[in-house]
């Protein structure tokens, strides 16, 4: 894997793809500086150059990739990932993917002005040197000249619940100097929402026990300053570091009335908050050695998480107060090293590689019961208090090559030695090999049609908060700690077929399929408790369809619809009655369809949308229920692309009236043949959301 120097930073790889124009592979790059060299379009890759985009007036890369037809942004390691290992995400950049995990792709490709991308391609992930990347993948080609900046402010509120919200936004600047490239961001991500309405507790046999007015106020800010560099030493030799520095602040307020059938009114006042400080280091170098190029990758992060909840009853009639407090320190942190060394032989791309992962938490918790006197007395709670250490260590070995002009493969083989070791109350300690690895097969028969599938065997990562015991005061709830969790693994095979109609769009279908090991959900401790453990097998079927259709072809000029739709099929033996159930809190179905029309000879745009989400119910030991949001959110856009070089949109969300839900039922004892204590059911106001952007270049 050659370095071609055209980012701000590899690390800036998933920055922002705005409007190129779609031109055949076989046609010549977009053309951009002639002086600067550009690197060969990818064989078989539909290529979008710039002017693909113009109808959008794109301000950055992620614009510019949220546009490609049949396309959406996938993966990245800050999904969770385990490590860094093999690439996952759909995204990359001049041929290089990044290896941060602070930033998203998102993230990364806003801070790509659109006025450097030279062009996107469209490619299929076997066809690249890149170990792990499959089905579809867009590979964002672009050059920094000279420096440059942009900003994006978001402001937006809600007329009911919430508190306006106007520090959201972000301001970068890249740049060069000689070898040297940069890219400097201050961002603020963040959000304000809420709901009110009542609940009804209900007893088994449906009459009525107490109603409850409630009020939901909470929101985040995440403040944060990213920078990141590229250094090109000449002869193929090339470094990069990213540095970042953020802060999370968590809010929310949740006010109750009850007024039970039978008893005092009850005034409930419940609050969390959530702060703390998180920072990155990493770093590569990349050169030549030998007959291939070695890359030596290190990481360093870390986040602590100060979290305090309270809750407190108090009553008309004068009745002592109750509440309870809760208060957790954690200090969660990971330090990788790894290394890539890729070569050419036998006329396929090999790639060697190791990685050594050591990841920690360290936790401390507080429970307190509110005394008659009025103070909070702290009570035992040992489960929450305590330690968790993972050392990793994994080698893998990859080959790619192309077996005809119309079908290529790619395998990968590996393993990986674990060791968990927690302290505190349930001190304990074990360790695991687990193979892992994958096969892939990518055929091409024709320029606008591929198909590929791929068969996996991975190794899932653990959260290590699981491990150590915690409380949910409004819901009446303790999680406890389970020190014998074992990362879950899964057999996988994905399908993927990518059809392009030429002006009319194109379709892409997505097949899942995984059988998994080790699954962790709700699982019965020996004390009474419940926490989360393995609970055995599961299976897990995925279909998704992503489609952009354009209605230029019927005289609709500038006018696009864009539909994602996702079915899933669980199931998974419920480790208290034994019964099939799909996964807690996963999704069923999903429905997305974004309506545009950019008005011709006009800087004008307008659109709508629609979103459906709908997710399994969740089960533990005393207590089942679900929580959703719907049915059905829609909304409208206005866009105007040149108000004194600024782009500005405004967008009137939930204009159906979608509603938060909750309902729950929660037994006296185990399930399921314990009677039922009570039953709970919410329905509350969400209200349309007014959200704006004004964004522009510097």
């Amino acid at each position: 894997m050659g370095h071609r120097r055209y980012t701000v930073s590899l690390f800036a790889i998933t920055c922002a793809l705005s409007t190129p124009a779609h031109a055949n592979a076989e046609d010549p790059a977009a053309s951009g500086d002639p002086n600067v060299p550009l690197q060969p379009v990818t064989e078989g890759a539909r290529v979008f150059e710039p002017s693909y985009f113009e109808q959008f007036a794109p301000r950055n890369a992620l614009d510019m990739v949220q546009r490609l037809p049949g396309f959406s942004i996938k993966g990245g390691n800050d999904q969770g990932q385990r490590g860094l290992g093999q690439a996952d995400q759909n995204v990359i950049v001049n041929g290089e993917r990044f290896s941060s995990k602070s930033d998203t792709i998102r993230d990364q490709l806003a801070r790509i002005p659109a006025g450097d991308v030279i062009r996107i391609e469209l490619v299929d992930g076997n066809s690249l040197d890149i170990p792990g990347l499959t089905g579809l993948i867009a590979n964002v080609i672009y050059a920094s000249e000279g420096a440059s900046g942009q900003f994006s402010w978001r402001p937006g509120f809600r007329p009911y619940n919430t508190e306006a919200r106007y520090l959201g936004g972000e301001i970068s600047m890249t740049g060069s100097d000689g070898p040297l490239d940069f890219t400097v961001s201050l961002s603020n991500d963040n959000n304000r929402f809420g709901a009110d309405g009542p609940i009804l507790v209900t007893a088994a046999d449906g009459s009525l026990i107490e109603e409850q007015q409630t009020k939901f106020s909470g929101g985040f800010d995440n403040p944060k300053l990213a920078t990141n560099f590229t250094y090109d030493f000449g002869g193929g030799a090339f470094a990069n570091l990213n540095l970042s520095y953020g802060e999370n602040f968590i809010f929310r307020d949740m006010p109750e009335t009850g007024f039970p059938l039978v008893g005092p009114v009850r005034m409930r006042d419940a609050h969390v908050r959530e702060r703390g400080p998180r920072y990155e280091i990493g770093g590569d170098i990349e050169f030549p050695l030998g007959p291939g190029t070695l890359k030596l990758i290190g990481l360093e992060r870390y986040q602590r998480d100060n979290m305090t909840a309270v809750v407190v009853d108090t009553f008309d009639d004068g009745s002592t107060a109750e509440g309870s407090r809760f208060e957790r320190r954690d200090g969660e942190g990971e330090r990788i090293g790894r290394f890539e060394y890729g070569w050419n032989m036998w006329n396929a791309d090999w790639q060697l590689s190791g990685e050594a992962a050591f990841n920690r938490l360290d936790r401390s918790s507080r429970l307190s019961i509110l005394e008659p006197n009025g103070e909070f007395e702290q009570v035992a709670f040992p489960a929450g208090n305590g330690g968790v250490t993972e050392d990793r260590y994994e080698g893998t070995l990859s080959f790619s090559t192309q077996l005809s002009p119309t079908l290529s493969l790619q395998a990968i083989a590996g393993g990986e030695y674990s060791k968990i070791e927690q302290t505190g109350s349930a001190a304990n300690a074990r360790s695991f090999q687990r193979p892992k690895g994958s096969l892939a097969l990518s055929w091409k028969p024709a320029d606008d049609f591929d198909v590929s599938i791929t068969g996996a065997r991975r190794v899932g990562q653990l959260s290590f908060g699981a491990f150590l015991g915690s409380v949910n005061l409004n819901d009446d709830n303790q999680n406890g700690g389970n020190n014998a969790l074992v990362p879950p693994q899964s057999w996988e095979v994905d399908f993927e077929a990518n059809k392009s109609l030429g002006a009319w769009g194109s379709l892409k279908f997505t097949a899942k399929q995984a059988w998994f090991e080790d699954f962790i959900d709700w699982f019965p401790l020996d004390d009474g408790g419940e926490a989360r453990g393995n609970i055995g097998d599961a299976t897990r079927t995925h279909l998704e369809l992503t489609a952009t259709i354009n209605m230029d072809p019927i005289g609709w000029k500038g006018a696009r619809l864009d539909i994602n739709g996702v079915k899933r099929w669980m199931s998974v033996t419920d480790a208290f009655t034994g019964e099939d159930r799909p996964f807690s809190n996963d999704l069923i179905d999903r429905l997305n369809v974004d309506f545009r029309y950019d008005i011709p000879d006009s800087d004008w745009a307008v659109g709508s949308g629609i979103n459906t989400f709908n997710p399994a119910g969740y089960s533990r030991r005393y207590e089942v229920g679900r929580g959703w949001e719907g049915p059905t959110f829609a909304w409208l856009f206005a866009e105007h692309k040149d108000v004194f070089g600024l782009t500005v949109r405004a967008t009137a969300g939930n204009i159906l009236g979608a509603r938060n839900y909750f309902e729950r039922t929660v037994y006296e004892g185990d399930r399921p043949d314990a009677p039922v204590a009570f039953r709970e059911y919410m329905d509350r106001r969400i209200g349309p959301i007014f959200n704006f952007q004004i964004s522009g270049d510097f």
